[in-house]
């Protein structure tokens, strides 16, 4: 049961939201609020919504990194609960637990409520590539989830730089690298975001729903699961639980990340890259990996550090950033975190704000974004039609432009060879 304080709390947070929608303000998650046009215009103080002054407005708001140096972010505990906004008893009913309900109960085709599916375990991540750390990840989501079930969600992102992978090659290296893990990796191409999932548990039947990350980015996913609980899903309770620290100094597991390897593909460096494969994948089909790797990058002389892996080379990416080179406003950028694409309204100094064609407006660190593929406008020599994920026609399009049958044949061998 919630405590009087938590319920004090909630309340006079509802309070500034309802006081901005009425205006038709968005926030930003961190109590600035911003008009249709991207002006900062507002801020929550005390739970209520405070106007700002015209010199007021145009002061960069307080940044939560306080250094030109990213540092992740600590969450205060291990996991985060999202508490429910307080709403009208019985507007939609309420669940098992007597909790109230704010949106009405999935039903059937014939409009009978579907049965309470329990407890939703998810894990939702860009693994480009896969990793020994995502081993970790996945690991301590089965644990999590204990008797209940465990969805795991590759991200749909792709792009030669920061996700060189399409989401069926992922798939299908993370069930090889994976095994225990095969039957709970979901392929599906409506999956594209966080929402989407969320979303697809609720109306699955699931009640009550937790998510795994990593450590540096509990807060990012407890603000946004939480915010709109009993908008677009309506858990009884959402919980987002770290998976542990990561340690990019450290050897082994703690300090292995997709960044280390795309850096080590990069360098042509397969000790660094091996490191980061478990050990059931043998030397040559590693290096496979590896090679296939590099060629989805396109590593050329000249590659920028910056690009492919901002983590270490944070330095380069501000200045890139800096001198309006990348991120500018108006461009539509996708966040590498939970997959949420929107047009820049508003650039901090290491970070920027976006909003959705769904008014969803998210604020996203540097080294967090990339150039969302639907910014490209030039021709592509084949038809829209032609180009639909998951389709084969698009396969083969982008067999075409990578040569997708390097991984392929990786892929079949490993599928032989178990038979065998």
């Amino acid at each position: 049961m919630k405590s009087f304080l938590s319920f004090l709390s909630e309340a006079r947070t509802s309070q500034a939201s309802e006081m901005a929608a009425r205006q038709n303000l968005s926030g930003d998650g961190h109590g600035n609020w911003y008009d249709k046009d991207g002006n900062r215009v507002a801020v929550t103080k005390k739970g209520k919504l405070e106007m700002l002054s015209k010199k007021e407005r145009q002061e960069e708001p307080e940044s939560e990194e306080k250094n030109d140096t990213p540092k992740q972010e600590q969450p205060a505990q291990q996991s985060v609960q999202q508490g429910q906004q307080p709403v009208q008893q019985g507007e939609f009913g309420t669940f098992g637990d007597g909790t109230p309900r704010r949106m009405p109960m999935p039903t059937r085709a014939d409009g009978s409520p579907k049965e309470d599916l329990g407890d939703l375990t998810i894990v939702f991540g860009r693994f480009n590539p896969p990793t020994i750390g995502h081993q970790k990840l996945l690991d301590a989501a089965r644990k999590e989830a204990g008797k209940g079930r465990l969805k795991i969600y590759p991200s749909r992102t792709q792009d030669k730089k920061k996700n060189p992978y399409d989401a069926d090659e992922k798939v299908e290296i993370m069930k090889q690298m994976m095994p225990n893990h095969a039957e709970n990796i979901i392929n599906d191409p409506n999956s594209k975001t966080i929402f989407d999932v969320l979303k697809q548990g609720y109306d699955d039947g699931h009640s009550n729903v937790k998510i795994v990350v990593g450590a540096d980015r509990v807060k990012e996913f407890a603000k946004l699961s939480g915010d709109y609980n009993g908008k677009l899903y309506d858990f009884s309770g959402v919980e987002v639980v770290s998976a542990g620290d990561r340690d990019p100094d450290s050897e082994g597991v703690e300090g292995m990340s997709a960044s280390k390897m795309r850096k080590a593909a990069a360098d042509n460096d397969f000790k660094t890259y091996r490191g980061g494969i478990p050990t059931n994948i043998d030397d040559k089909t590693a290096k496979v990996m590896m090679n296939t790797l590099r060629k989805r990058m396109q590593v050329k002389e000249g590659w920028s550090l910056w690009e492919i892996a901002p983590k270490f080379d944070w330095k380069n990416l501000r200045e890139n950033y800096v001198s309006n080179k990348i991120f500018q406003k108006d461009d539509i950028i996708e966040n590498l975190n939970h997959g949420l694409v929107g047009k820049i309204i508003r650039r901090g100094t290491n970070y920027v704000i976006a909003v959705t064609e769904d008014n969803i407006m998210f604020k996203s660190w540097l080294r967090d974004v990339t150039e969302a593929v639907v910014n490209y406008s030039g021709p592509s020599g084949v038809p829209a039609s032609q180009r639909e994920v998951g389709t084969n026609s698009h396969r083969e399009y982008v067999s075409r432009l990578s040569g997708l049958k390097d991984i392929k044949n990786f892929i079949n061998k490993h599928k032989k060879n178990k038979k065998d």
